[in-house]
């Protein structure tokens, strides 16, 4: 199977199906007919003998990969609710099929992985980070959280890293996610095509080349140095503990930190916190992709969601008028059966 579309190409190449994204002035943000386009050949791939390994990575410009296409999203909400929640229904059943697939991956997170892009790579057996990479769940900064499986990725990192991440969005360098275990390989991105290459002719070995093509003393990731503060200061499991633990630290970092989950939607905050409580306790993968289906449903009705893309992607303000913060029980209830979502 090949398709070669306007975003998305997917095509045999040796013994690998590659997925390359191809929508470079979004920095290669996913949209419907890209979810819909990987789906296809990921399932086309899945039972065909001759693929062995699935390589992911993006076409020309510096995002692997910025998210999901939440302007077109955002706007779907006010015109016709049903499109929106076609989208991320869709998206989950790709991120589902991806963390369930029966032949490795590998992602070559080379530049912008947020959001989305963290759905379509963490499920994959080797993910690459290189010195181009910054990876983030900013979720709270549109008034929602981090979804596409981001419950299940953070709660799994060490300490309390997930609150932090998930409140602040806070960005990662590629030596950063490599020190957290969120990347398996540091590689410079001038020898990714040398790998690529490699793993096409040789799947049975791509751990190996891999590692080969790795530097063997990645850069540092400053991140690590605070790991003692982020513990203590976000070790609440509710936003107002940790803002005054920040605000009673006299690191500047604290208070510049105490600012960022200030601009935040208070109430994408609270579902967040709630979430990594909850995300552990779902037995299967399947389970956290219903959860947050269900989450993100009611999100995306929820006024922040709107008037944080305005401020932050539309007009470009930076000053989102948020709502006083909601009770996060209330979207944690369940969908009705025929509204939840299922997987492929």
């Amino acid at each position: 199977m090949t398709v070669m579309s306007d975003t998305i190409r997917a095509y045999r190449d040796g013994a690998a199906g590659r997925l390359r994204l191809n929508r470079p002035k979004a920095l290669h943000a996913l949209d419907l007919s890209m979810v819909d386009g990987m789906t296809r050949a990921l399932l086309d791939w899945r039972e065909d003998p001759e693929v062995r390994i699935v390589l992911i990575d993006h076409a020309e410009g510096r995002g692997f990969c910025a998210g999901g296409d939440v302007v077109t999203i955002a706007n779907a909400v006010a015109d016709d609710e049903a499109a929106a929640r076609r989208f991320f229904f869709q998206e989950y059943r790709l991120n589902h099929l991806m963390y369930t697939y029966p032949k490795p991956g590998v992602a070559f997170m080379d530049g912008v992985t947020m959001g989305g892009g963290v759905g379509i790579s963490c499920p994959c057996r080797y993910r690459v980070a290189t010195e181009r990479t910054v990876f983030a769940m900013p979720e709270t900064t549109i008034g929602i959280f981090p979804d596409v499986g981001g419950g299940r990725y953070l709660s799994r990192l060490r300490g309390r890293l997930a609150q932090y991440l998930a409140l602040t969005g806070a960005r990662l360098s590629g030596a950063e996610c490599k020190a957290l275990r969120l990347a398996t390989h540091y590689i410079p991105s001038d020898r990714l095509d040398e790998a690529k290459e490699r793993i096409a002719a040789d799947p049975f070995r791509a751990e190996a080349i891999l590692d080969e093509c790795s530097d063997l003393i990645a850069p540092e990731a400053p991140i690590l140095k605070r790991l003692q503060l982020i513990d203590r200061c976000f070790a609440a499991d509710d936003l107002e503990s940790i803002l005054a633990c920040l605000d009673a630290e006299e690191d500047p970092w604290a208070a510049e930190t105490a600012a960022t989950i200030r601009a935040k939607s208070p109430t994408a905050c609270a579902v967040s916190l709630r979430m990594l409580i909850e995300s552990p306790k779902q037995p299967h993968f399947v389970d956290e992709m219903r959860m947050e289906y269900g989450l993100m449903v009611r999100m995306i009705s929820f006024p922040d969601f709107r008037e944080g893309v305005r401020a932050l992607l539309i007009d470009k303000d930076g000053a989102p008028d948020w709502q006083p913060p909601a009770d996060p029980d209330r979207f944690f209830e369940p969908l009705p059966p025929e509204q939840a979502w299922s997987p492929l």
